[in-house]
C-alpha cells in the first residue's frame, strides 16, 4: 500500500517517529512516501519524494506526526483524495491525533488488520471572489475574516443560502466547522458541537450589536460573507493567511462532499475526549 508520512518541522522527535514508522511499512511490505518538504525534514531512509499527493495512485493512508497543526496540514495536502489520516501526537494537545508515539508499531498493525474504524469529519469548500477572480480552500476547522487594523472594526454582510441575514459591525466572522468548534470558535465563546454532527457554525468575533450570538446551520444550508464598507477584510484559512479582501469581495462556505477521514483506534465517545484533553473534573 501507498502510505504517505506528515511532519512537523517543529518537533524534534518527529524524525525519530518518522524513521520507526518508514522501517515498520517496508518490513510489511509497503510504500512509504512524502512530498519533498517533510522528505527533507524527515530524512529516513528507504522513503519515496513526491511533489504532491495528486500523482500518488491508490494512496492508502497518511501518518501524520506532529499535533493538530500537522492533521490540518496533512487534510489540505490530501485535497479532497479519500485516503484516511492517522494522526500520532508529539505536539501538546493531541486533539485530533490520538496516537502516541509508543503505540505507533500497533496502531499501523491494528490499521492494516483492518481492525479500526474510521472517522468521517465535515469540511468547508471556501470560495473568495474577488475583483482579480477566485479561489479555492478547503477547511477542516474555520475560514476566518478579521480586521487587518487594530483599534478598528468591519463590515460583514451575512447571506445564508442567497437571503441577506444581517449585517456585522464586528471584529470579524468565524465560518465554522464542528470539528473548528474546539478551535478557534471556541475561543470566542462559540457553542462546543459534536464532530458527528452535519452542521456549519457562525461565530461573531467582538460584535458590536445587540445580536451577538453564534448561529449552528445545517450543513446543506450555503454560507456567504460579504465585505462592507470600506475597511479591508484578512481571510485565514485553518490558521493559514489567504489572501486581503476588499470592500465588495465575498467569501463562500458549503459542506464539501469530500470528507476527511481519521482513523480512530477505539470508540470514544465525544465528551469523553472533550473532559480528557481539557482536563475537566466531575467536581
Amino acid at each position: 500500500m501507498n502510505v504517505l508520512i506528515v511532519g512537523n518541522s517543529e518537533r524534534s522527535e518527529s524524525a525519530d517517529v518518522a524513521a520507526r514508522a518508514v522501517r515498520w511499512l517496508v518490513a510489511h511490505g509497503h510504500r512509504p512516501m512524502a512530498v519533498a518538504a517533510d522528505a527533507a525534514m524527515l530524512h529516513p531512509d528507504n522513503i519515496e519524494t513526491v511533489d504532491s499527493v495528486g500523482e500518488v495512485d491508490d494512496l492508502g493512508l497518511v501518518v501524520s506526526i506532529g499535533g493538530d497543526g500537522t492533521m490540518l496540514r496533512a487534510v489540505t495536502l490530501l485535497d479532497g483524495v479519500p485516503a484516511p489520516v492517522l494522526g500520532v501526537n508529539v505536539g501538546l494537545l493531541g486533539y485530533l491525533a490520538e496516537v502516541e508515539p509508543s503505540n505507533l508499531e500497533t496502531a499501523l498493525t491494528r490499521f492494516f488488520a483492518h481492525n479500526v474504524e474510521i472517522e468521517r469529519r465535515l469540511v468547508l469548500d471556501v470560495v473568495a471572489r474577488t475583483a482579480s477572480g477566485s479561489r479555492q480552500w478547503r477547511s477542516l476547522n474555520e475560514a476566518s475574516l478579521e480586521k487587518q487594523h487594530a483599534g478598528q472594526t468591519v463590515r460583514l454582510r451575512l447571506h445564508i443560502d442567497g437571503v441577506p441575514f444581517t449585517t456585522y459591525q464586528a471584529d470579524g466572522i468565524l465560518v465554522a466547522t464542528p470539528t473548528g468548534s474546539t478551535a478557534y470558535s471556541m475561543s470566542a465563546r462559540g457553542p462546543v458541537i459534536s464532530p458527528g454532527h452535519e452542521a456549519i457554525l457562525i461565530t461573531p468575533l467582538a460584535p458590536h450589536m445587540l445580536f451577538d450570538r453564534s448561529l449552528v446551520l445545517r450543513a446543506d444550508e450555503a454560507v456567504e460573507v460579504e465585505v462592507v464598507g470600506q475597511r479591508p477584510v484578512g481571510l485565514t484559512v485553518d490558521g493559514q493567511e489567504a489572501l486581503s479582501l476588499q470592500p465588495g469581495d465575498t467569501v463562500s462556505c458549503s459542506a464539501s462532499d469530500r470528507p476527511a477521514l481519521f482513523v480512530r483506534l477505539e470508540s470514544r465517545r465525544f465528551h469523553q475526549t472533550l473532559k480528557a484533553k481539557f482536563g475537566l473534573s466531575d467536581r
